[in-house]
């Protein structure tokens, strides 16, 4: 049954590729986007906050379509929507944009109907859309996860962050897109390579589930797509080598860039110094950034309420940083 008061929903940010975890391993953040979605007359689309910025507001929009995708699935014929979006995650820098907005559309298409969609269903959808689970995945289910993909079924398992672990990001002032960083990769890589990573991909699961953060250190390198794509982000190189030498438990390019993400023990004495390490070795290299202190969210996609209490901002204000 179509709910006539509509639904709004949040969102978070994800990381993907976590160290050695390339289009595997993903980890939800603390940064949300917020998607709000009704049945109309007339297809209307607002967008608020300046992440927002070259977003399409016709029916091209990606939200849009991806609902579609859900009505179409559930049998249901909803043509025009009223949709409003405001987001705190940053466009092409490796957070997860495209992602929340994907599982946000769904996510809200679907409760939009009485969630007749499996969550599971809405997993597979999601990731044959982008192709990969680790961002989704994260974004959908919260937490960390771990997932793969045969091209019809993804299969997961979550896990939950541990309370010490914090996150560190620093957001280059510049945008990569996926497809243009995906396009350094090498079609093949070597018997040593593959070994190198999957060696340390399943030991940092398991020290993710088991909250050995002492081991973090030795499992987030990386041979399958940081090396190639370092030209892209000038001072990452230098960054990946050092960077634990200033406090970071582990470092690691944020899914495809150019954001870089630290993983810190939020109890450490040294984080100042480790920010302000990051911050000055991509200045010394011309590059302006912005560094923010982030938590794992352990919540996912959330159903927060309805589109009849007043304006969609007032309904996600004190939520949002506008």
């Amino acid at each position: 049954m179509i709910k006539p008061e509509g639904v709004y929903v949040r969102i978070p940010a994800s990381t993907a590729n976590l160290g050695p975890g390339f289009d595997t391993l993903g980890m939800a953040l603390s940064i949300y986007a917020w998607i709000g979605m009704k049945s109309s007359q007339e297809t209307m689309i607002r967008l608020y906050g300046s992440q927002m910025e070259g977003i399409p507001t016709d029916k091209s929009n990606l939200v849009y379509k991806v609902a579609q995708m859900v009505f179409r699935e559930a049998g249901v014929h909803i043509p025009e929507l009223e949709i409003s979006m405001y987001s705190d995650i940053p466009l092409t820098r490796g957070l997860g944009s495209s992602a929340s907005a994907i599982v946000g559309a769904l996510f809200a298409a679907n409760a939009l109907i009485g969630s007749p969609l499996s969550e599971a269903k809405l997993f597979n959808m999601a990731t044959a859309i982008e192709d990969h689970p680790d961002n989704v995945g994260a974004s959908l289910f919260g937490g960390i996860i771990t997932a793969v993909w045969d091209g019809l079924h993804a299969d997961y398992i979550r896990m939950e962050p541990h309370e010490d672990l914090e996150v560190l990001v620093v957001i280059p002032d510049f945008q990569l897109s996926t497809s243009e960083a995906r396009k350094v990769l090498p079609a093949q890589i070597s018997r040593q390579d593959a070994v190198f990573n999957i060696s340390r991909s399943s030991l940092l699961v398991a020290a993710l589930a088991q909250g050995r953060l002492d081991l973090i250190q030795r499992t987030m390198s990386d041979r399958l797509h940081q090396p190639y794509r370092a030209n892209l982000v000038p001072g990452m190189a230098e960054i990946l080598k050092e960077a634990v030498q200033h406090g970071a438990l582990g470092i690691a390019l944020s899914g495809a860039g150019p954001t870089l993400l630290a993983l810190v023990d939020r109890h450490s004495d040294r984080k100042k110094e480790l920010e302000a390490y990051l911050l000055n070795t991509m200045k010394a290299k011309g590059i302006r950034a912005t560094a923010r202190w982030l938590n794992p969210s352990s919540e996912g996609a959330q159903l927060i309420g309805n589109m009849s209490s007043g304006s969609f901002l007032e309904l996600i204000k004190g939520e949002v940083k506008a």
